[in-house]
């Protein structure tokens, strides 16, 4: 069928839709608009349908009934080109709508306003959420406009094709989608309130956000305190519990880290062990076996029961090691069933774990008192060797290690220093309010095996003491990211005490 396409526009916000209306009319469009827009866009000079001239209906029950009817509903929802809905079209005298222009009523802003229950029921917006899901569903045949600062480069594809790509239609039938989940959720929040909800306080936050509940849990970090895995929709777990007694809270916060260790260590045979979200000890090795033996020595004591992970799959060997030591989980890419048999056979209750690839969330999120704090999860690119200052003889020799270092500070708690030598750890100070104290705390766990090692710290030294410490026990080169006004002190200070520093790579604080 060869006929106009019209463009409905039912806004409360009205930023923008003169220029808008005008540039549709100009490429072809008819305007069809519901009452109080149609007045905005009469007083442009434009020409306008109202809806209720397509529907035979006049805008009925107070203006709660306007724009919800087949005549419009089909108009968006229709598949161009499919037979039977351009018959059914036909039939009814359902005319194309190929854009939709459309924002909600002000709930927010009506329920920070004070208002009573009755004033915040009718700022609930109905057919407004209606035809942003009817246009985000038929995004591949009709354009949607939510919000007025699209407007532009809708204007941009206007101007040159007549339509809005499909490039931009996607984007806005997902923003259509985020608006609407938030919007429910403003709504509940906000009836709550008035209405004195009295359960409106037990997980507020949880309330809001398209999250489901994946996992309850004992308890949380303490017993007095409930908990659960939650996880957004269609996610699964990250990971597959092959076997051993279920998760707990503080089991999963473990899991966080070594698995970020994992990461971090990917490309080499590494493992990764953690207790209270702290590593312990950090080691690559020949095979699995050798580096779980290896990061073992860095703090045996501190291991017990904690986490261990590895970036190889588990092999019977590196079962049989760990089986005679006690841990709460084991993770690895994958686990040969000989080392599962060993493990489960030696420690029923440990958990074995197989992480999967996707990860459920690419931002970390912390509730606060003053609110949830989000941000990017990412560290910074890594080091290199050019990207950075050497004060002293450059230490490429050194390089690996001094990146192995980085690499721990960077998963260990602020502020943070890892002691390092032929890829292992031997020493990590992390959580102390005092970079010097957990120099020294590294330095004491490490003992004579300092002499020859490297040292890299999670963010700058804010005074020459932490490398007179590391001089004074034997390392022989330091990184860190630099920015103190007391750079130039601790460069000459490590000069003098011949340790190779090495200033560059961002800070990694995990606070």
């Amino acid at each position: 069928m060869n006929e106009r396409p019209y463009a409905l526009m039912s806004v409360h916000d009205k930023t923008g839709l003169g220029p808008l209306a005008t540039l549709l009319v100009r490429c072809g469009y008819g305007l069809l608009s519901s009452s109080g827009t149609a007045r905005f866009l009469r007083e442009q000079g434009l020409e306008v349908t109202e809806v209720e001239d397509l529907t035979g209906l006049p805008s009925i029950l107070g203006g709660r009934v306007k724009t919800l009817h087949p005549a419009v509903a089909g108009g968006i929802l229709a598949r161009r080109g499919n037979a039977s809905d351009d018959a059914d079209r036909q039939t009814h005298r359902i005319p194309r709508i190929d854009l939709v222009v459309c924002n909600l009523y002000p709930f927010e802003e009506t329920a920070k306003s004070g208002a009573d229950l009755d004033a915040l029921i009718e700022q609930i917006d109905i057919g407004g959420v209606t035809l942003l899901r009817a246009a985000a569903k038929n995004y591949r045949h009709v354009g949607l406009l939510l919000d007025p600062a699209d407007y532009d480069e809708a204007m941009r594809d206007l101007e040159v094709s007549g339509e809005l790509s499909l490039a931009l239609r996607g984007r806005t039938a997902l923003k259509a989608f985020e608006r609407t989940a938030a919007y429910d959720a403003l709504i509940r929040e906000g009836l709550s309130r008035a209405l004195g909800d009295p359960e409106r306080e037990e997980n507020a936050l949880l309330r809001v956000l398209p999250l489901r509940r994946a996992q309850a849990l004992r308890y949380g970090e303490n017993p007095h305190q409930q908990a659960a895995l939650w996880l957004p929709p269609l996610a699964e777990a990250p990971f597959e519990v092959l076997s051993g007694k279920e998760l707990s809270y503080n089991n999963l916060l473990d899991l966080d880290t070594v698995l970020r260790g994992a990461a971090l260590y990917q490309e080499s045979c590494a493992c990764v062990i953690v207790k209270h979200t702290t590593p312990c000890g950090i080691a690559s090795g020949s095979d699995p076996e050798e580096a779980f033996r290896r990061a073992l020595a860095c703090d045996p004591v501190s291991a017990f029961g904690g986490i261990v992970s590895f970036t190889r799959p588990l092999d019977g060997k590196a079962a049989r090691a760990l089986g005679e030591h006690f841990f709460e989980v084991v993770a690895a890419p994958a686990v040969a069933p000989e080392a599962l048999e060993t493990l489960t056979a030696r420690r029923p209750n440990l958990r074995v774990v197989v992480p999967r690839a996707v990860r459920p969330f690419r931002e970390r999120l912390t509730s606060t008192w003053c609110g949830l704090l989000v941000q990017d999860d990412a560290l910074p690119p890594l080091p290199t060797p050019e990207d950075g200052t050497w004060r002293g003889a450059p230490r490429r020799d050194l390089w690996s290690d001094l990146v192995f270092a980085w690499k721990a500070a960077a998963l260990a708690k602020s502020n943070a220093v890892a002691l390092v030598k032929d890829g292992a750890t031997l020493g990590i100070g992390c959580g102390f309010p005092n970079r010097v104290d957990a120099v020294r705390h590294a330095l004491e766990q490490a003992g004579e095996s300092a002499r020859g090692a490297v040292m890299a710290s999670d963010a700058f030294f804010p005074f020459p003491d932490s490398v007179e410490l590391a001089a004074a026990a034997g390392v022989v080169a330091v990184m860190h990211p630099g920015g103190s006004v007391k750079d130039e002190d601790v460069a000459r200070t490590a000069q003098e005490r011949g340790v190779t520093l090495f200033v560059g790579g961002g800070r990694t604080f995990r606070h």
